[in-house]
């Protein structure tokens, strides 16, 4: 991956994209705890440096749900949306919105060339929702 994106290949860089893909929507300091694991001396400053250039790169996403820490995910491009629960603040990938305007477009684009839109479904998971009903 990181050849094919023009990166040197480096071991933070690809304990980031381990640690990435083990722990989907996972916030900065659970991503520095994973790299640990793999590389103990490794700088909260790599990781961080890391994380910007595989975002860059368009490697990994960078999502930063309304009053949350940014979270990061490898599933790129694709152009899908998130379920979060208020309660927990888990996060789950859904698919592309459905109906008469999939991904929702823009009664009017005021001249930009959108190339991509994000969509936030705020809820409780089942988890939370079977709590909360209890």
């Amino acid at each position: 991956m990181l050849r094919g994106a023009a990166l040197r290949v480096t071991r933070p860089r690809t304990a980031v994209l381990s640690a990435v893909q083990a722990h989907p929507h996972a916030d900065t300091d659970t991503l520095i705890g994973a790299v640990r694991s793999r590389l103990p001396k490794v700088s909260h400053q790599a990781v961080y440096d890391s994380l910007h250039t595989l975002t860059a790169a368009g490697l990994v996403r960078r999502i930063q749900p309304s009053g949350s820490v940014a979270r990061y995910e490898l599933r790129v491009g694709d152009n899908h949306h998130h379920l979060v629960c208020r309660a927990c603040g888990a996060i789950a990938d859904v698919d592309c919105a459905v109906g008469e305007a999939p991904c929702l477009t823009a009664s009017d684009d005021r001249g930009y060339a959108v190339h991509e839109v994000e969509v936030v479904y705020w809820g409780l998971c089942p988890d939370c929702s079977t709590a909360e009903s209890s």
